[in-house]
């Protein structure tokens, strides 16, 4: 019996599936100041792991900020500048 193949899961994929998460807990952006400040959130998060010393780093939390970081990029986008309001 051969081993089952493990599915590769795409960084595209992960960040689809945490921006469904957001939208499902936030309401969407009410401005491009409101996206800017998120997105910083999230940058700073990053920050923290990449001013680390590197054997301090943890590459699931590092993985896990830019994930986000892409996903608001993304909604910052759909929000703020595909919609009409």
């Amino acid at each position: 019996m051969e081993k089952a193949e493990k599915k590769q899961i795409s960084f595209v994929e992960i960040v689809e599936q945490e921006l469904k998460n957001a939208r499902e807990i936030y309401p969407p952006f009410n401005s491009l100041h409101e996206a800017y400040a998120v997105i910083l959130e999230e940058v700073k998060e990053f920050e923290t792991e990449v001013f680390r010393k590197p054997h301090e780093r943890h590459p699931e939390q590092i993985m896990k900020e830019l994930v986000q970081v892409a996903a608001m990029c993304q909604r910052a986008v759909e929000d703020c500048l595909l919609t009409s309001k």
